[in-house]
């Protein structure tokens, strides 16, 4: 029986972990193509530092590390691309006829919006906070205090409600 090769610790590891990948990249990019290449680019950025992973830490803050860095890189060249390529604010692209929708999904994608529209940063944390990471590994993860990851979410979590609010006041004057 052959002896696992690193590359296979490697594939098996990435596996294991391939929901964080999604999350992170459906998180940062809207089109396919972009989810796509932003999912290349934070494998390679795996690869280039597994030799240097360190063991005291969980594969998952590792991943979730290295992913949201590559994303926020990713997210900030896409910007200023399309700022270039596409002057037309993102809103006027992401009009839709809601009223068929099924009010879970709809408010699950009023949500996922509403992120969108945070800053990189702030993404990131409500991103950790959303699949229920622990304070202390989000703090590691983020490279921040476990206090301000707790000052951070709460402010975040604010300025949701308060976006919640008015979308329902301005629906509600309908």
């Amino acid at each position: 029986m052959k002896q696992p090769t690193n590359a296979d610790l490697f594939l098996s590891v990435v596996e294991a972990n391939k929901g964080i990948l999604y999350k992170v990249t459906n998180a940062y990019c809207h089109n396919p193509d972009d989810r796509q290449d932003l999912l290349q680019e934070i494998i390679v950025q795996l690869w280039k530092s597994f030799d240097s992973y360190n063991g005291q830490y969980k594969y998952t803050t590792w991943i979730y590390r290295i992913a949201l860095n590559v994303a926020i890189s990713f997210y900030r060249k896409e910007n200023r691309r399309q700022e270039i390529a596409n002057p037309l604010p993102e809103q006027i692209m992401l009009f839709t006829d809601e009223s068929e929708q099924d009010l879970i999904e709809k408010n699950t994608g009023v949500l996922q919006r509403f992120i969108a529209q945070l800053k990189e940063l702030d993404r990131a944390l409500i991103l950790l906070y959303l699949e229920e990471r622990p304070q202390k590994e989000i703090a590691q993860i983020m490279g921040i205090s476990e206090s301000n990851v707790a000052t951070k979410i709460s402010r975040i979590k604010q300025v949701l409600k308060q976006k919640f609010e008015a979308l329902a006041l301005s629906n509600h004057g309908r």
